[in-house]
């Protein structure tokens, strides 16, 4: 069995330097398709992915592929603005039927808050800031398209979004291992760190949603005119006093 071939069946897609090593600019492609375009592919490490292909793109590199930067950057947009159009459309066809099928927690979990997002900050901020957001990004494509966000404002915005995260975690890699010497030899903490930080919008989601609900005391009940219970107070009977 040739090389190319065993290193691909070894593959793991949990992992960033073992994808490059076997795929390549094309396997950013494919990976960046497959987790914003495909409700499968939320498990993929499409953050760490960016970053590590921009690390190991820069000149030198002593451990891992070598990359070539433009193609990691065409590469990297192609898949983020292709898959992302493709989960919308899918959106517009299947509908909510495409969430409702999964036993995955994690992702109902991505749903609601992509949900939110819309909800709360209008179609073409969620649109952008959920780029940024890990599980977010992959399932409020088809979440816009089953709620039916019209096709315009939705291409515009994921594109523009699409654009700053891709290109902007590449080129973060790049310039990292541009300004740190030998900074490749230690790839598994600095991803790690990347991951950590993709992380910190989720883990402040969470803990804002939990302080709203330690605000709103249980089985408290708004006080309207008349009665503590928020009836009316009945009227006096004939023959007692008003």
């Amino acid at each position: 069995m040739p090389a190319q071939s065993a290193a691909a069946l070894a593959v793991n897609p949990l992992d960033a330097s073992s994808l490059l090593s076997a795929f390549g600019a094309l396997g950013i492609a494919v990976v960046m398709f497959a987790e914003t375009g495909l409700l499968i592919g939320f498990f993929l490490p499409g953050d760490s992915l960016l970053f590590t292909a921009g690390l190991l793109a820069r000149s030198g590199a002593h451990s891992g592929p070598h990359l070539d930067l433009v193609q990691v950057l065409a590469a990297s947009v192609a898949g983020a603005l292709g898959g992302a159009q493709a989960g919308y459309v899918l959106g517009r066809r299947g509908g909510r039927a495409l969430l409702t099928r999964s036993r995955s927690r994690k992702l109902h979990e991505g749903a609601d808050r992509a949900e939110e997002l819309l909800g709360r900050y209008g179609h073409a901020r969620a649109i952008v800031l959920a780029r940024f957001v890990p599980v977010v990004r992959t399932v409020l494509n088809p979440l816009a398209g089953a709620l039916g966000v019209a096709p315009r404002t939705f291409t515009l915005w994921q594109v523009a979004g699409g654009l700053v995260w891709t290109v902007g975690l590449v080129l973060a890699g790049y310039g990292l291992g541009s300004a740190v010497p030998h900074v490749d030899r230690y790839l598994l903490p600095v991803v790690g760190t990347v991951v950590a930080l993709s992380l910190l919008p989720v883990a402040l989601e969470l803990l804002r949603n939990r302080r709203r609900r330690a605000t709103v005391t249980p089985g408290a009940r708004p006080e309207g005119p008349g009665s503590p219970e928020g009836r009316p107070a009945p009227a006096p009977s004939a023959g007692q006093e008003p």
